[in-house]
């Protein structure tokens, strides 16, 4: 397995480590409810450096940036990011991902863990006619996502920037703790606010210290990924894997609003999309509530009245905020209007759920 640069960290904080796209990654520390409240109500602190960072640069760097993705880097300006998808050229996603625009011939693709080799492999075929300069910087970065209210109140005292200037979805890059060249950015997946940091891994330890000692009268507690999956499952955000993968496309997922058809701009599957988003698709991924006890869970049957599949569950918990069931789940759509009773069936047993609009709380 691979380790971050926080491996060693983890283990001597008590963590509960697990294997997770190749990486050797903690799942716990103090408890998923626990960690889940300290980001939605304080701050917390996840080692996301299993992330992958792909860099693409040079005067056709806009050219393939704008082909490979659902979203339209055109309208991004130097400090701005986006969330996108890449079509897999079949109607299904490559992977989701974050582009971060640094200049019109600079781009920083950030992907996820599991993904990296597939991504990489993906992008560079589809340069091959386009010829811009591609970097796989995975390796050699780390990446803290500090998220919750409290997370600008102890970034702030590490930094000469103005954090509160830095707009959601917006980044600089800085001085931070000390260390220079450090990617601040304005985004993560949790709805709770707050930042991720980019940084060489060299810096990492004391990067990762220098936080703890300044969110320590904050309470401030380092989380593990099952707390990052409740968080961004109340959200509504999908999982790569689970919600998405490379047999979903993005308008059957709800992502139209990152698949942009404006100004004639081609990219893989703008005719297929085109042709969903027009003529409709024959299912949608939505949000459900339980309304009876019990947890559904990846892959359990979603099913009508009479007992007919209708879908499946694709992410489900109990959700720490509202202490209930919670789940999205493909379904057919003759049952994806908000408000329909639909069942999830649980140990045999037929829960009843309604679908409902994203994000659960």
């Amino acid at each position: 397995m691979k380790t971050t640069a926080f491996n060693k960290i983890h283990k001597s904080l008590g963590a509960k480590m697990v294997e997770f796209a190749g990486y050797e990654m903690p799942i716990e520390y103090s408890g998923i409810k626990d960690e889940h409240m300290t980001v939605r109500e304080g701050v917390g602190v996840f080692d996301v450096s299993h992330m992958g960072e792909i860099w693409v640069k040079g005067p056709k760097a806009l050219d393939l940036v704008a082909m490979i993705n659902s979203n339209d880097p055109r309208h991004l300006a130097p400090g701005q990011a986006q969330y996108s998808c890449m079509p897999n050229g079949k109607g299904g996603i490559v992977d989701d991902l974050l582009v971060y625009c640094y200049s019109s011939e600079k781009y920083l693709l950030v992907v996820n863990a599991s993904n990296i080799e597939k991504d990489w492999n993906w992008i560079v075929q589809q340069n091959e006619e386009i010829g811009a300069e591609l970097e796989n910087a995975s390796d050699s970065m780390s990446q803290l996502a500090i998220q919750g209210p409290r997370a600008i109140a102890v970034l702030q005292k590490l930094t000469d920037v103005n954090l509160s200037e830095i707009k959601f979805y917006t980044f600089t890059v800085d001085r931070f703790a000390g260390v220079d060249n450090v990617i601040i950015s304005a985004t993560g997946y949790t709805g709770a606010g707050g930042f991720e940091l980019y940084f060489n891994n060299d810096t990492a330890e004391h990067v990762w210290y220098a936080i703890f000692d300044a969110g320590k009268e904050l309470g401030i507690k380092p989380i593990g990924l099952a707390a990052r999956d409740t968080l961004r499952l109340e959200m509504g955000y999908c999982l790569y894997g689970n919600d998405i993968d490379d047999t979903t496309s993005p308008i059957e997922a709800g992502l139209g609003w990152i698949t942009k058809f404006n100004n004639g701009r081609e990219f893989i599957d703008r005719e297929l999309l085109t042709m969903q988003k027009n003529e409709g698709v024959t299912r949608r991924l939505r949000g459900f509530k339980l309304r009876g006890r019990g947890i559904p869970r990846h892959g359990y049957e979603l099913v009508n009245a009479e007992d007919s599949v209708i879908g499946h569950v694709t992410s489900g918990t109990m959700s720490p905020v509202l202490n209930e069931g919670i789940g999205m789940g493909y379904v057919a759509k003759e049952y994806s209007a908000f408000g329909t009773e639909i069942f999830v069936k649980i140990r045999n047993k037929n829960i009843p759920a309604e679908i409902v609009k994203l994000p659960f709380i």
